[in-house]
């Protein structure tokens, strides 16, 4: 009866450690939900960044083309102008003259400015009020 007795001790003893793993195993099997879980989200925000961030990429490429087929046609345009300039310089006399023929001193200096770092910079020499000659005063020509 003795050797029951221990025997059954030595079972509950048993029962009582294998719950007690087993509780333990429990708290570590939550623990790795919790950080599968914050693991999960990051990744799906690290997605979004990504996905977010690739589509930013793709309008700005779009919008780079654009911006160079704009200035492309700006370039011809450009192009096409000057020679349709030089052509009637080339066909009349008179038309020559007025070209090659100097500006007035004041619209000379209408057409003149200081260089410019940056936009900022123009708008505050714009604003700054200078002063256009009065077109009531000779010039000297």
């Amino acid at each position: 009866m003795r050797i029951l007795l221990v025997l059954l001790l030595a079972a509950c003893a048993l029962a009582g450690l294998q719950t007690w793993r087993i509780s333990d195993l429990t708290d570590k099997a939550d623990q790795a939900q919790r950080i599968i879980g914050t693991l999960s989200a990051g990744i799906e925000s690290r997605d979004n960044a990504i996905h977010r961030l690739s589509d930013d990429a793709l309008r700005r490429e779009r919008q780079e083309q654009s911006l160079r087929t704009q200035l492309s046609r700006a370039g011809q345009l450009a192009r096409d102008r000057e020679i349709h300039i030089q052509r009637l310089l080339n066909e009349n006399q008179e038309m020559r003259d007025w070209y090659s023929a100097r500006l007035p001193d004041g619209i000379g200096r209408m057409h003149q400015r200081p260089a410019f770092a940056s936009a900022a910079d123009y708008l505050r020499w714009l604003s700054g009020g200078h002063e256009l000659p009065d077109t009531g005063k000779r010039t000297g020509h």
